[in-house]
């Protein structure tokens, strides 16, 4: 999981938003105070300037009108006296008296010896014509840079006469002393207040946050498929009722993986042990499963075949686009090659559906109909080849007895011959007929041999002997290397004798005329080996795979005027193999042909 760096975090969240709440509503507060003390401050000191400045003018208005009648004292030295006294004792303000010719009478500055000067603000002027500000105007002093109250008020007589006026300007700066030293204990106290909410914050955020911080990684390890942690309930509140919430959900996703994970195995399980290939794909047709019988087929691993589009895995690609495989709906038969053998597949395929029905991948099951299309060309093979083998004798016959019931009958050159032909046909018919039985018994589940202890060399020298006296007029030589010894085995004394039969007269066929067959019998570890060689012209390379195979003939026209029915191989090599034998052939064109087949002597005879 990606860390969260720490100005991310919601513990640190939580404090700066604290300290914010209160930083905001500290700066509120104190900008709403400081302008309202200000303003009352500001409203206190005029009133307090106004209520000396008329006090002072009412003085300073005895002194203008007592200046005629009282001459042993100055106009000037009454009025700073009296500006001297405590009428009007403000240490910050500076008082200046102007008679009504807008004359300077008198001054609380001494610095500046404006008495006697004529005064020209506007001010003066305004209130010796009688206009009273008692609001005033603040303004900046150039000698010390201080906010300065300056006021002027008309001096009235008692007949309402403009006497005088008197001229003031009061220093306010320690009024803003004093704003900002209440501004700066206000500062102080906002820092005091935000550490306390930072202390606070942090104690409450981790209050907050760890049972969070516990869920998270509660969260995190059940990602990872553990389910046996639990999350800590801290109290019965909000995140205590989400904590037990989590923990119940933490079974609940316990119990639900459990069950996906068996019905996975289970599925998993069924997938790799099918014996049918299965291929899924996505929504985009590449492939994301591959169960084992599937790999076998293609002889590629999951890893190989993981992201292929599967039209181009199934060989498909060049006639065949994804959306027919969604709307196709009948098998397909697929040819494969796998280890130099072919493979014939049968693919059906189903379609994965979302619950709003869209497509969202494919299922190929792959059937392997190899065998099926092989006994199916075999049982095909078999009907024609029988078919093939009775209607020839049939129609021989037919033919003889047409002639025959037309009027060869009474001819007594030719009814004796096709009678003949005819008696031969029916005995080959018969032949046959007995060798497809024999065959189908060795196929039935119950076919079984009688076991009985066989004298080996007995037994192939008793059917040498009866060939040899058949071939005499053939000229035929049979030269034996048989022991003389007793060499017993066991088996079906008749089956094995037959099984010699179909070798020996396979051999005598297609030997030429004066040929010789050379017959052996050795004894190796564990079995007994018995070869019967001819001079016949032998068997080309690409025909011995399938000489054994029913109705085969590698020179099918010499092999039905001889009177074969291509069943006697097939017969000697049920026989051997019912016996837990085997049977081969080996042989070079121009050369002749060996037949060998084994018998086990020292062992139980397999039955079928």
């Amino acid at each position: 999981m990606k860390k969260i760096r720490f100005y991310k975090s919601i513990h640190v969240k939580i404090v700066v938003i604290y300290m914010l709440l209160i930083l905001i509503a500290m700066q509120v507060i104190g900008v709403y105070f400081t302008q309202q003390l200000e303003g009352q401050l500001e409203s206190n000191f005029r009133d307090t300037l106004n209520e000396r400045a008329g006090l002072l003018a009412y003085n300073v208005e005895q002194e203008l009108t007592a200046e005629e009648e009282e001459e042993d004292q100055s106009l000037e030295a009454r009025i700073s006296a009296l500006l001297r006294s405590d009428v009007f004792n403000m240490e910050t303000a500076d008082v200046e008296v102007i008679d009504q010719n807008s004359i300077v009478v008198a001054s609380t500055n001494p610095a500046q010896s404006v008495t006697g000067q004529r005064a020209q603000e506007l001010s003066v002027k305004q209130a010796l014509l009688g206009i009273e500000d008692t609001e005033g105007e603040i303004m900046l002093n150039s000698l010390n840079n201080h906010r300065t109250l300056v006021m002027a008020l008309p001096v009235t007589s008692d007949a309402d006469e403009v006497v005088g006026a008197v001229y003031i300007r009061a220093s306010m700066e320690a009024m803003y002393d004093q704003i900002n030293d209440i501004s700066q204990i206000l500062y102080a106290g906002t820092f005091i207040a935000l550490g306390l909410t930072a202390a606070l914050g942090i104690f409450l955020s981790r209050t907050i946050t760890r049972p969070i911080v516990d869920m998270k990684e509660q969260a995190v390890v059940m990602g990872q498929g553990d389910f046996s942690r639990y999350v800590n309930v801290y109290g019965d509140d909000e995140i205590g009722q989400l904590a037990e919430t989590f923990n119940d959900l933490t079974d609940k996703l316990q119990e639900a993986h459990a069950t996906t994970e068996g019905e996975r195995r289970k599925l998993a399980s069924v997938l790799m042990h099918m014996t049918d290939g299965v291929i899924a794909t996505d929504r985009n047709g590449n492939v994301i499963l591959v169960n084992r019988r599937a790999e076998e087929i293609f002889g590629k691993s999951q890893e190989n075949l993981a992201g292929k589009d599967v039209t181009s895995v199934l060989g498909l690609d060049k006639f065949m686009t994804l959306n027919d495989l969604y709307r196709f709906q009948d098998p397909l038969l697929l040819d494969f090659d796998a280890q130099e053998e072919e493979m014939i597949i049968e693919a059906n395929f189903s379609t994965i559906e979302k619950d709003n029905g869209a497509e969202n991948g494919l299922i190929a099951v792959l059937h392997d109909v190899t065998e099926q299309e092989r006994v199916e060309e075999e049982r095909r093979e078999f009907v024609a080849n029988v078919s093939h083998e009775l209607r020839t004798p049939l129609t021989s016959m037919k033919s003889y007895l047409e002639a025959l019931q037309d009027g060869a009958v009474n001819d007594p050159d030719i009814a004796p011959q096709f009678l003949e032909v005819t008696s031969n046909e029916t005995d080959r018919m018969i032949r046959l007929v007995n060798d497809l039985l024999q065959l189908s018994k060795m196929d039935s589940k119950d076919y079984s041999v009688s076991v009985a202890e066989i004298d080996a060399p007995q037994l192939v020298n008793h059917v040498i002997d009866r060939f040899e006296m058949t071939t005499k007029n053939q000229e035929i030589q049979f030269k034996r290397r048989i022991p003389e010894q007793e060499i017993t085995v066991q088996g079906d004394r008749d089956k094995l004798m037959q099984l010699m039969d179909n070798i020996v007269s396979n051999a005598v066929k297609y030997s030429p005329e004066g040929g010789t067959i050379n017959v052996s019998l050795k004894q190796e570890q564990e079995r007994l080996v018995v070869s019967v060689k001819d001079e016949g012209v032998g068997i080309p390379k690409e025909n011995i795979p399938h000489v054994f195979d029913r109705f085969y003939r590698v020179d099918k026209a010499r092999s039905r005027n001889l009177g074969g029915t291509g069943l006697g191989l097939a017969i000697a090599k049920e026989i051997a193999m019912a016996h837990g034998g085997n049977i081969w052939v080996s042989s070079e064109w121009g050369k002749g042909t060996t037949f060998s087949f084994s018998l086990p002597y020292a062992q139980e005879v397999v039955t079928q």
